[in-house]
């Protein structure tokens, strides 16, 4: 039900050989060049020239005995750039294509080489060159190997790993929810990993069923744990790569009520992790001897919500730590003040140091410039619709931050900094503005090269706010039909998402739009209209995301129903013609919407909704709900088919059978609750279609003409 965010900030502080994302640019450590893939090449820009330098040719990667060069679908550079190490054959797991087989291209030999050869084709996930460049480890099939770069020699690591004991990677719940993937660290030295281990054992397995792909119906398991069941167990272990022995470390605490989404090496002889307990409301930072498996706790905050992890601004990727001072300190960011700031925190935790000071909220972190004492971060503090890259000291000694972005630029400014900050791809947009790309010099602020991205023209869209009889005041932006008239009538169309998961109301590019309409929606005569109500995650303070805290589908549905309200006052806007639609939570959200307002909506199109909130995931409800144990008449009034009696509109559900995200179950629960009270609704069912419904020929073509042809039915444009 997580909604990837549209606008973030990518940064790379140094070169590992890490598989977990992916960064869209690869810096060379020290921040002067980057590394990208064209054509079969692997190829250098230096900068500010982007002199073109061709490391690696198609003939270097084309293997013994083939005459097709491997298609890269990610890669990694040593240090020397020596060592090439290619991912190719990626394959999905879940979201993301991260297993596969990789290669090292040796330049100084002349050598291309497969890893884990022997093993399943297209089953290596996450492999990493160790420090000492003389090895390579991966995850495969649940179990770590490491393999010698000069004999080949594979060495098992882990061998108990199977579809329940995950060995170096994640269950589907921690990657969904904690965006955790690549799962095992190579210590400095090269002598020790240290990887998780998750033992999904007692999770049961959610059933799909495939009816299409043969003549008789199969299903398809997943380890998902429902909302109030226990986690899997987590452990950290540390496997001495002479002796394959693991250590487990003595992490205070059950490790079935835990979670930890943050581990790596602090030196050779220490790990650092974070540790959250199972409602996610206290977080803890250990330090843990490796020799000794001992953990000191040298950090611990709490919250009476819940405390967001590095991946919520960090693209959803938690890996990394941010050392500065040759690791006597780190940064932290933390809402406890009431604002997301960062911090400096001692490696013992004794010292902390408030780095970005005032009432406003980092959005995402951008990177650090150690030589020159600065830290950068995206904001703003002025309007929270928008971003801009600001940068404090170090040291704790601005009163204020300083911006970095152009004050000309009034929208969304992203950036991909290099190590050091020495350079950056800057890209900008805003509601009408179609987004520019250039390359930009952090230090002196000259742009070094420019180029524009799109020239697509997107309709006119303005944003305006709404004060609700609550004394809520919201953001939201609107498209106004083509040849509008004010003194005509016209049908409102909302989109809503409203969960803690997303906002949708931004100051960037292609924000604003109804996206699945097949056709120019304007011209038909359609408001369109989008609000954002508490509990967004908006950069407007914690007090105001947190408020929604056990109520999800309660107080985000009220704000929008009661914006609404006031939007229909508009002398403009038609009464008897008013939509909603929304996606995953904003499917959630329009069900409640048309059955507890049905005064006010008159036709709803709710896209794989969570229709029973006691169905979902529990990293991701416990978080935002509670523990139903607990409080489990939040989740019964929160959720959809409590009150699917009030439905009186038009009503149009669509949903992929094979979602292992929001289950086809929640849609099939709600037709029970409709069927009961002789609810008439429209249903669409996509075959084994996952919860982006993308999958197949012609789906999306489909699926945009079954929404565009219903709203024309039940909610016709045009004027009156």
């Amino acid at each position: 039900m997580k909604k990837i965010l549209l606008v973030v900030i990518t940064s790379c502080l140094s070169i590992t050989l890490f598989a977990q994302r992916g960064s869209t640019i690869k810096w060379n450590e020290e921040g002067n060049a980057y590394y990208a893939s064209e054509q079969n090449e692997i190829v250098k820009y230096h900068l500010p020239s982007f002199d073109k330098l061709v490391l690696v040719n198609s003939e270097n990667l084309t293997p013994k005995g083939t005459t097709t060069a491997l298609k890269i679908n990610n890669f990694y550079v040593s240090k020397n750039e020596q060592v090439f190490l290619l991912f190719t054959n990626a394959k999905k797991v879940w979201r993301y294509a991260t297993k596969g087989d990789y290669y090292i291209f040796n330049k100084a030999t002349n050598s291309l080489q497969q890893l884990g050869k022997g093993l399943p084709a297209s089953s290596l996930m996450f492999a990493k060159i160790s420090p000492d460049g003389k090895k390579a480890a991966y995850v495969s099939k649940h179990n770590i190997y490491v393999e010698d770069l000069a004999t080949q020699k594979i060495t098992q690591l882990t061998k108990d790993g199977t579809n329940r004991i995950i060995n170096g990677t994640f269950d589907w719940v921690y990657e969904e929810e904690f965006g955790c993937r690549d799962g095992f660290r190579w210590s400095e030295d090269s002598k020790n990993i240290a990887y998780w281990q998750i033992d999904a054992r007692n999770i049961r397995n959610f059933l799909m069923i495939n009816n299409t792909d043969s003549i008789y119906s199969f299903t398809i398991p997943v380890e998902y744990p429902k909302v109030g069941e226990d986690p899997s167990a987590c452990k950290i272990g540390v496997v001495n790569i002479a002796t394959q022995k693991t250590t487990w470390m003595q992490v205070p605490g059950s490790a079935i009520q835990h979670y930890i989404p943050r581990m790596e090496w602090a030196n050779n002889q220490q790990l650092i992790i974070q540790q959250l307990d199972r409602k996610q409301q206290q977080s803890k930072i250990y330090l843990i001897n490796t020799t000794k498996a001992t953990a000191t706790k040298i950090y611990e905050e709490t919250d009476a919500a819940w405390i967001d992890i590095k991946s919520r601004w960090n693209n959803d990727d938690p890996t990394g730590w941010e050392w500065i001072n040759n690791k006597k300190d780190f940064l932290w960011v933390s809402e406890k003040d009431g604002w997301r700031h960062i911090y400096l925190i001692s490696n013992e935790g004794k010292n902390e140091t408030l780095l970005t000071k005032g009432n406003y909220d980092m959005i995402n972190f951008g990177g650090i410039d150690e030589k020159n004492g600065f830290v950068y971060f995206t904001a703003s503090p002025n309007n929270a619709l928008q971003n801009y890259l600001y940068k404090v000291k170090l040291d704790g000694s601005s009163s204020s931050p300083i911006l970095v972005s152009s004050e000309e630029q009034k929208g969304t400014h992203s950036y991909k900094i290099s190590p050091n900050g020495l350079f950056a791809n800057h890209s900008f947009s805003n509601l009408n503005t179609p987004f520019s790309v250039e390359w930009v010099n952090l230090q002196t602020g000259a742009t070094i090269k420019g180029e524009i991205r799109t020239k697509q023209k997107n309709a006119t869209a303005t944003f305006f706010t709404v004060t609700t009889e609550d004394g809520v005041t919201m953001d939201g932006w609107k498209i106004l039909p083509k040849d509008f008239d004010s003194t005509k009538k016209y049908p409102v169309v909302f989109y809503v998402y409203t969960e803690p998961g997303s906002a949708t109301v931004k100051d960037v590019f292609g924000s604003a739009s109804t996206f699945l309409y097949n056709g120019d929606i304007a011209a038909d005569g359609y408001i369109q209209i989008s609000l954002d109500g508490r509990g967004t995650p908006a950069p407007k303070g914690a007090a105001w995301r947190k408020s929604i805290y056990k109520k999800v589908g309660i107080l985000n549905v009220r704000d929008q129903a009661m914006a609404a309200k006031e939007i229909l006052k508009w002398n403009y806007v038609d009464k008897e013609r008013i939509a909603v639609w929304g996606w995953s939570g904003g499917g959630s959200t329009t069900l409640n919407l048309m059955f507890q307002h049905s005064d006010i909506y008159t036709t709803g199109i709710a896209i794989a909704p969570v229709a029973d909130r006691l169905t979902y995931d529990n990293i991701y409800e416990e978080r935002y709900m509670g523990l139903p144990q607990e409080n489990k008449e939040d989740y019964i009034q929160a959720s959809a088919v409590t009150h699917a009696k009030g439905l009186k509109g038009n009503l149009l559900v669509v949903h992929g059978t094979g979602d292992d995200n929001v289950h086809y179950q929640n849609t099939e629960l709600l037709i029970n609750e409709l069927v009961k009270y002789n609810k008439q609704f429209s249903l669409m069912s996509y075959p084994n279609r996952t919860h982006s419904i993308s999958e197949g020929a012609g789906t999306f073509t489909h699926l945009s003409t079954l929404f565009t042809n219903y709203l024309k039915q039940h909610c016709p444009g045009g004027v009156r």
